[in-house]
């Protein structure tokens, strides 16, 4: 199974600019070892399953709390599809197949 989670994450309570909150979450993501990719409204993880990618939702909100937030918001979009791997990559493959390099 594969599954595309886009997420994004942040306090609500720290004020205007979060960024340092928001590096000790990509930190906790980049540890995890699982493929992603920062972009500029959120954060995209391939896993293996559901569970998994719910439980690394759960650690974010876990990183923030221990940072003193109170207030965290969250969205999170979910593309579950049996019997393959390696959509992260794929799905770009498959666009710049039929269009040429796209920026990524």
């Amino acid at each position: 199974m594969s599954v595309l989670m886009e997420f994004s994450i942040f306090p609500t309570d720290q004020g205007e600019s979060v960024s340092v909150q928001v590096s000790e979450v990509i930190r906790m993501v980049r540890e995890s070892g699982l493929e992603y990719r920062l972009t500029p409204m959120g954060t995209i993880v391939e896993t293996d399953s559901v569970g998994e990618a719910l439980a690394l939702v759960e650690r974010a909100a876990a990183v923030l709390e221990s940072l003193g937030c109170r207030r965290v918001y969250s969205a999170i979009k979910l593309d579950i599809r049996s019997n393959q791997d390696g959509r992260m990559s794929g799905k770009i493959e498959s666009v710049e197949a039929r269009v040429g390099q796209v920026q990524h």
